[in-house]
């Protein structure tokens, strides 16, 4: 049993994190957290983690139904994930710079920081059209085959472990933001967040794409 958790434990561990990529998003946070306090970028680093943790074991094991019962194919979910990061990237591209407005997020309200913290920070960002696309492939492998006690029981408790160490990860990453933060200063800030805002409207790009490939993919392969 030792043996069959721990490979379910990495099993889910390997196919997740290269994904999601935990110090790849620090560039992200720092750009999108540009306006807010020490203790403001400590409290969304704390509810994205619990955010991912949550969006993560939902995909796993409910996603697929969800999708099912309302008909909507992975390619679609990630055509739509990819807009959405597009659209994320843009407004970063236009953003004021983070000394034109201090004085917004410093008077943030709590259940504010708490919304942006799911939109766009959590989803999606840290846990987006991809990573989703694979929970889902995850969940339906792990409950398909083997006995019952490793479906029910032992392929749970294992993805439950794998997805919190992941989380944590992600929390000990975004929550040790403020150190680089401190060293790119005022004007390093700025030219940092157009960078990275370009960055991430290339991988929104990319995203759609293979969206969209996934969707014609079927209708050439008629053709030919």
């Amino acid at each position: 049993m030792l043996s069959l958790f721990v490979s379910k434990y990495l099993f889910v561990l390997a196919a997740l994190l290269p994904i999601i990529n935990p110090p790849g998003l620090v560039p992200f946070f720092i750009s999108l957290t540009s306006h807010n306090s020490n203790a403001q970028r400590a409290f969304l680093a704390r509810r994205i983690a619990i955010y991912c943790f949550l969006l993560l074991l939902g995909s796993m094991y409910i996603g697929g139904v969800v999708l099912e019962f309302f008909g909507v194919s992975l390619p679609v979910v990630q055509v739509s994930g990819g807009l959405l990061i597009t659209i994320a990237a843009w407004r970063m591209l236009n953003d004021a710079p983070a000394e034109a407005s201090p004085q917004l997020a410093q008077g943030e309200h709590r259940e504010a920081l708490k919304q942006r913290a799911f939109y766009p920070l959590t989803f999606p960002l840290t846990v987006g059209p991809g990573s989703i696309s694979v929970a889902i492939t995850i969940g339906a492998s792990l409950t398909g085959t083997g006995s019952a006690l490793a479906r029910y029981t032992i392929a749970p408790v294992a993805s439950l472990a794998a997805v919190a160490t992941i989380c944590l990860a992600i929390w000990v990453c975004l929550r040790n933001a403020d150190k680089l933060f401190r060293y790119l200063g005022q004007t390093g800030s700025v030219v940092f967040l157009r960078l990275t805002a370009f960055i991430l409207l290339c991988l929104g790009v990319q995203i759609i794409w293979m969206g969209l490939s996934g969707l014609l993919e079927p209708l050439l392969a008629v053709r030919r």
